[in-house]
């Protein structure tokens, strides 16, 4: 490949992470492997600076303007910054600085926060508007939603007539656990990280969706004000006084203190409540700043110091396998502790089978290990000069190592999944999703509660919901009499809901709310359906084979049948509600053969499904009936032979009134 071909598709690969990142929140790939695209392109721009054009990547700020938002011009650019990754290229900045600065000059060193970038406008002490960083240029005005920040000031304290500060928007790391294990449960797409998290909260059309993520700003610098100030310190200092939470940092006169500070925060990053991505070094006198001044993207008087993700060898001594609250079983290598990236580090990630297999990872192997900033840790590779003798590859099991519950394989991905509705570990979601609106509808109890009863020892499945006391609910924290009262009610009112909303309350593979009522619709109460065979499940439209087998599976486990006793003994009906389908061909299979007077083959064939039969092109063994028409050839003749009873069109008819 040439080097003006590898420029065009580096900014093209370039621009369409940066739509990912900073416009979609859903980034592709690591911070890691986009700043090395970067560097490169950099590096080939460098070298062949004919080719540099205004709208390449490294002439402008990430993001763009999503048109659900008003726009905003922001009164001063909200520039990026030029990263470096290496103690000798802060050195350089240093030396830059050295020779661009006539006097003496410091250096303020604070952490980079992973978060969304916001410029806030306050007058008269007054929070007037705040937006997005956009294309640094133009942004989009996300005013009501961050009224819902948790820790922004709404009126400031001796605060200037006019004042635009820029900050970073994060979500904690303890909110962020807590989010993405509600959405576990409620079976949504997980955040990748806090920084998508927080990104995507501010930009809800919905203000009160992202005041119920919790948010909180750090303030990192004054943009303009109508006070004047000397060095970034005292603004720091302004902006706390005011009533800000700003970042702390360091001052030092030289670029050697200035590193020993980047290992600190480099090595204490787990203190923080949010994630950092690196160490901002910045020139602490704004006349040295304004006298420096920016290229067309970033400060010259600045840089951020990224810090390269870490990789040790550790030995595996063992491999766990745990089950998540839907049931996914995750592998997890237990390994001999190893310092990464600020903490000790005793475990890591094998995501799957699938990863496992990959790699050939066995207990007593010696591994590459990696924590890149935040994230989990995961094993890169497999050191197989140091592989002792004797080892053995490794499988997840085939039965849940919590409940002993068949595992299944999802069909659409490598996850492994544990099926019982009984299982400890998924106890919080199958109780969750039993109560919830789409299937028995229990007013009133959401997970919070949810998770109370279990954490009291009241109910260790979905059934025992229907043998819960009143006076054991009304003990709980925060509930009481009344409201015991009302859950009572509405637990009983759901004995009534029926089949179909049973069913789908059961949380089985591809059955949820439109398959449950078809299902209902086809068998008259949960006696029928737990005497259905696969093939009788096949006949029910839109169920297929796979999930037939799915529903056969999950109705011959001794789980499922104890839920099912209790169900029925506590007074819950599963009878159906549905309109019940006539299914008078339910398990037949029917061919069709010569020429039809009263109906099409498309309209006869159409009937027998609607039956619940199936119309097959060849007779074998199987075959129910032959429908034979005039002039009918050798699959009339092959009926007979096999003895397969033979039907005419007036007979068919005869069937189907």
């Amino acid at each position: 490949m040439d080097y003006k071909q590898e420029i065009e598709e580096l900014r093209r690969e370039i621009e369409k992470n940066n739509r990912l990142y900073y416009d979609l929140d859903a980034p592709a790939i690591s911070d890691f492997e986009y700043d090395a695209m970067m560097r490169r392109l950099k590096a080939l721009e460098k070298a062949h600076p004919e080719l540099v054009t205004p709208d390449s990547p490294t002439q402008h700020v990430g993001g763009t303007v999503m048109s659900s938002f008003a726009s905003v011009t922001h009164e001063v650019p909200l520039e990026s910054l030029n990263d470096v990754f290496s103690f000798d290229e802060v050195r350089d900045f240093a030396a830059r600085m050295k020779d661009l600065l006539a006097g003496p000059f410091q250096f303020s060193v604070e952490p980079k926060i992973d978060g969304l970038s916001m410029s806030l406008t306050y007058e008269n002490g007054v929070f007037a508007q705040g937006a997005t960083r956009g294309n640094g240029m133009v942004g989009e005005d996300v005013t009501e939603n961050l009224r819902t920040v948790r820790n922004l000031p709404k009126a400031l304290k001796n605060a200037p007539e006019h004042l635009v500060v820029r900050g970073e928007v994060y979500m904690s790391k303890e909110v962020f656990n807590e989010l993405n294990a509600r959405r576990e449960i409620s079976g949504e797409a997980l955040f990748a990280n806090p920084r998508n998290a927080a990104a995507g909260s501010v930009r809800q059309q919905d203000p009160k969706v992202a005041a119920e993520r919790k948010l909180d700003i750090v303030l990192f610098n004054i943009q303009t004000a109508s006070d004047a100030y000397e060095t970034h310190g005292e603004t720091l200092e302004a902006m706390r006084s005011m009533g800000f939470d700003v970042v702390p940092h360091m001052v030092y006169d030289n670029i050697e203190d200035c590193l020993r500070q980047i290992e600190y925060l480099g090595d204490h990053r787990e203190e923080l409540p949010y994630d950092m991505d690196g160490a901002v070094i910045k020139i602490n006198s704004l006349v040295q700043r304004r006298e420096l001044g920016s290229t067309a993207k970033a400060p010259r008087w600045a840089v951020a110091y990224k810090y390269p993700p870490e990789k040790k060898e550790s030995r595996v001594v063992d491999i766990v396998v745990q089950v998540g609250r839907t049931g996914v079983l995750t592998p997890k290598a237990v390994i001999e502790p190893v310092r990464l990236a600020g903490t000790t580090v005793t475990n890591a990630t094998l995501h799957n089978q699938d990863f496992i297999d990959r790699l050939d990872i066995r207990i007593g192997d010696t591994v590459l290990v990696q924590k890149a900033g935040e994230i989990i840790p995961e094993v890169l590779s497999v050191n197989q000069a140091k592989r002792p003798e004797g080892t053995v590859p490794f499988h997840l099991p085939e039965a849940c190592p919590e409940c002993g519950s068949p595992i299944v394989r999802d069909e659409d991905g490598v996850a492994m999944r544990c099926t019982g509705l009984e299982c400890p570990a998924q106890l919080l979601r199958n109780i969750a999703h039993f109560a919830s609106r789409e299937a028995m509808d229990i007013d009133g109890l959401g997970i919070a509660l949810c998770q109370s009863l279990i954490e009291s020892g009241l109910v260790k499945s979905p059934a025992e919901l229907y043998y819960l006391e009143p006076q054991s609910v009304a003990g709980l924290e925060r509930m009481g009499k009344k409201s015991a009262e009302n859950l009572m009610r509405s637990i009983e009112n759901s004995k009534s809901q029926g089949l179909a909303r049973v069913l789908c309350g059961f949380g089985i593979r591809q059955v949820g709310t439109k398959a449950s009522k078809t299902i209902a619709g086809y068998f008259e109460n949960m006696d029928q359906l737990m005497a259905a065979t696969v093939e009788e499940l096949t006949a029910v439209p839109d169920i297929g084979p796979v999930t037939a087998g799915f529903i056969r599976q999950w109705l011959d486990q001794p789980q499922s049948q104890h839920q099912i006793r209790l169900l029925r003994e506590a007074g819950v009906s599963m009878n159906s509600t549905e309109e019940i389908v006539d299914h008078r061909f339910q398990g037949m299979t029917f061919v069709l053969t010569g020429t039809l007077e009263r109906f099409t083959r498309e309209e006869a064939a159409a009937v027998i499904e609607q039956f619940g039969g199936r119309a097959s092109g060849s007779v074998s063994k199987k075959t129910t009936y032959v429908v034979a028409g005039e002039n009918a050839g050798s699959k009339l003749t092959k009926a007979n032979e096999l003895g397969i009873p033979v039907l005419t069109e007036e007979e068919f008819a005869a069937l189907i009134q």
